[in-house]
């Protein structure tokens, strides 16, 4: 299976190219390589800071015949700052500006977090906005009523947990269709992963290597003996067998690279195949390790606890 598929029948790829952390200078021949070797997904945030330098490379792409629009799936994310249900829209369409396009495919909440209008960054307790102040649900209502008007096709959340979900889809009526999480063998989030399944909302894994951002290099998963192994038994890479293996999990990857070669490694794990030892091998290496934790928002007397966000 090369695709997951939304209710409506359309195509989420299960491979993705990532571009949290790809510089504005290195983002747009990264997205030009990818799509040239075969990338149908990218995925985008206002927030990463270069969605421009993506919106020339589509430009490129379209219009030097590399694919058509209809063929490619553009994600993008709505930052905290942006959770009033009045600067929605005003956020995606600049999201819609800077990619040079006329509609999304997917426009997720980027985080369970609202900061006041106007303060991208949170730097004190004064810049953040309560979840009293501005309910998820307000925002999710006007991020529906944008598919509504055509601007997205789908719209999900990311960094949700079952009972935010839960919620969310409660207080709303209407659930998120995708749920973008952190996802790798080292934090597996096997129950949530299970939920969103049973609940027919497609899982898009972030840092599906883990985080070389957030951990130090010497103790990267492709060090681990049992990733070792299998990666020598299928003849391919550790990284391969580590996408290959979140991708049988039925949940989409998006390992960033702005490398051309890595990018074309990433995407041949595709045809990568697992067996169920491999997979019950891998399932071992679960440590509950999150890396992206989110202390971002966690403030002196801000409203914001790490156990508030992840339910712990």
């Amino acid at each position: 299976m090369n695709i997951l598929k939304f209710s409506n029948g359309d195509n989420l790829p299960l491979m993705g190219l990532g571009t949290w952390l790809s510089k504005p200078n290195e983002v747009y021949n990264a997205v030009i390589e990818a799509i040239k070797c075969g990338y149908r997904h990218i995925d985008c945030a206002y927030i990463y800071g270069n969605e421009k330098e993506i919106g020339d490379a589509l430009r490129f792409a379209f219009t030097n015949g590399l694919v058509k629009r209809e063929e490619i799936f553009i994600t993008s994310k709505l930052w905290n700052s942006d959770h009033a249900p009045e600067r929605v829209g005003i956020s995606m369409r600049k999201s819609l500006n800077d990619l040079q396009l006329d509609y999304l495919d997917l426009y997720l909440m980027h985080w369970p977090v609202a900061f006041k209008t106007g303060h991208e960054q949170a730097k004190t307790a004064n810049d953040l906005a309560s979840l009293d102040e501005i309910p998820l649900e307000l925002t999710w209502n006007a991020m529906v009523e944008m598919k509504n008007l055509g601007l997205t096709k789908h719209v999900g959340v990311s960094n949700f947990n079952i009972a935010k979900l839960n919620k969310l889809s409660a207080d709303s009526g209407i659930k998120p269709e995708v749920n973008q999480v952190e996802l790798h063998p080292y934090f597996q989030q096997n129950e949530l992963v299970e939920y969103c399944h049973s609940n027919e909302i497609l899982v898009t894994a972030y840092s599906p290597l883990g985080s070389r951002h957030l951990i130090k290099t010497d103790e990267g998963i492709q060090l681990e003996k049992s990733i070792q192994e299998i990666a020598a038994k299928h003849k391919c890479s550790e990284t391969q067998v580590m996408l290959a293996w979140g991708m049988q999990r039925n949940t989409s990857v998006i390992p960033k690279s702005v490398n051309s070669s890595r990018i074309i490694e990433n995407l041949e794990a595709m045809s990568v195949q697992l067996d169920a030892d491999d997979m019950h091998q891998i399932s071992k290496l679960e440590r509950g390790q999150r890396m992206a934790k989110g202390l971002y928002v966690v403030l002196p007397g801000g409203y914001y606890t790490y156990e508030g966000i992840w339910e712990k």
